[in-house]
């Protein structure tokens, strides 16, 4: 080989050795399928207690006009100033990936005409949410969330059972030991007053605040009571509380939505500082915690009303509540307790073959089984007998169906049971009648 030709092979070697494997993004994860087993338990729990709640689901899409959530989200909150995905479209639209739920589900509240339906309308939903934020535990940039959210009834008990229904599903999650963490924020007629007075009482300690909490001041000031900073939050242990300063509506309000919550005796926590992050939320505010644990990391999900937001965003005046909780979270939640499902995948019938003409034959017969709702399982790569009816065993099979070459010609089938060893030859074209009467038998 020419000297040149081998330098050239050489060097083409070592950038080959230089490559670095493609990584995933930065605050995305990979849902492998030992925690797919998890989510899909997750999800199937919560789906059925919302059907049984007389919830539908409804579908958004993961891309909206980027006004949407400036609009009804509100453009001086940490989601939308900082942490959304926004981007112009080749057209000249400025559209985002959805950072949360609720909003897309009112625009398609207004947009399909709902408010003229039948009231309430109650709807459930599930899906990715994207914020660019700094990954923590449980929450990704790409993180998915399950929630629900009921429009046309201002009525008290629409709140609790909200809140029960929050409360049920990590019940029936497996996550037992938890308290309602609760407060209410008023409405547009008591909270001006209020933030006046908060400001008023945050402008003397302005000195003691961190940097974040100076801008909220002017901008947001409900959100002061939220910070977790430590000086933060000792400045606002001694702030003025809102729930002394609600109008009479909003009072009364509450006081029945804790009324109702004591009949379902559910556990909770009247928490001053609660006021949820988003600029959409009035009067009950409500977030679920596991028990001895404190801080945002120990919730696993809020919600709360907006009867604001579906007028804001063009609609009606229709009073609304949700609730969300972040799925990754909650999956992180069970394995770290110990949560355990049995993994194993059973599969009632497992096909056997040896040989290529025995594939094809064993492909018709997997298709036939499927289409007779029959459970069943193979191994075509692999070539021994013997590894593929251990392979029957792994997936607990109460039959193998097998077919050699002698079968194939034959187009027949050997039935073996799997507990006695038992084998019969049975023809082709009455395998699945045969199996279907073995199973049931």
């Amino acid at each position: 080989m020419p000297r040149v030709k081998k330098q050239a092979k050489n060097e083409t070697k070592k950038r080959r050795k230089k490559l670095i494997p493609v990584q995933i993004v930065k605050g995305m994860k990979d849902i492998l399928p030992p925690e797919q087993i998890i989510w899909n338990y997750i999800l199937e729990k919560s789906s059925k207690l919302c059907g049984e709640f007389g919830f539908g689901k409804i579908e958004t899409p993961i891309l909206e006009h980027t006004e949407l959530f400036h609009r009804g989200v509100g453009q001086i909150t940490d989601l939308v100033e900082k942490e959304m995905f926004s981007f112009e479209t080749q057209g000249g639209d400025m559209v985002s990936l959805r950072p949360e739920g609720t909003a897309g589900i009112v625009r398609a509240y207004i947009e399909n005409g709902m408010s003229k339906w039948s009231q309430p309308i109650k709807l459930y939903y599930e899906g990715p949410m994207f914020r660019y934020e700094k990954p923590q535990t449980g929450r990704y940039r790409q993180h998915h969330q399950f929630g629900f959210e009921i429009f046309g009834d201002e009525c008290p008990a629409i709140d609790a059972q909200v809140i029960y229904l929050a409360w049920k599903i990590f019940q029936k999650i497996g996550i037992k030991s938890t308290t309602v963490q609760i407060n209410s924020i008023g409405c547009s007629e008591c909270r001006p007053a209020y933030k006046k007075l908060l400001t008023d009482y945050y402008e003397m300690k302005i000195n003691k605040l961190c940097i974040d909490c100076k801008r909220r001041l002017t901008d947001n000031p409900l959100r002061l009571l939220d910070c977790k900073e430590e000086k933060c939050m000792q400045v606002a242990s001694s702030a003025p509380q809102i729930i002394d300063h609600l109008c009479d509506s909003c009072h009364d309000h509450f006081k029945n939505v804790l009324e109702f919550l004591d009949e379902l005796e559910i556990s909770y926590v009247l928490n001053s500082n609660l006021v949820r992050g988003l600029d959409y939320y009035t009067k009950t505010v409500f977030e679920v915690w596991e028990d001895g644990s404190e801080g945002a990391q120990s919730s696993l999900g809020g919600g709360g009303r907006y009867d604001d937001l579906v007028n804001i965003l063009g609609g009606e005046d229709v009073p609304a509540i949700g609730f969300s909780f972040g799925i990754e979270r909650v999956v992180a939640r069970l394995l770290q307790s110990g949560f355990h499902l049995d993994q194993k995948i059973k599969k009632d019938i497992f096909l056997v073959q040896l040989g290529n003409m025995a594939r094809k034959k064993i492909l018709r017969l997997f298709d036939n089984l499927i289409d007779n709702n029959v459970s069943a399982g193979e191994s075509l790569g692999r070539g021994s007998i013997k590894s593929q009816l251990r392979m029957a065993n792994k997936f607990n099979s109460k039959l193998a169906l097998i077919i050699g070459q002698k079968e194939a010609l034959d187009d027949t089938v050997i039935i073996r049971d799997m507990e006695s060893g038992m084998q019969e030859v049975v023809m082709m074209d009455k395998v699945v009648m045969e199996v279907k009467r073995r199973l049931k038998k």
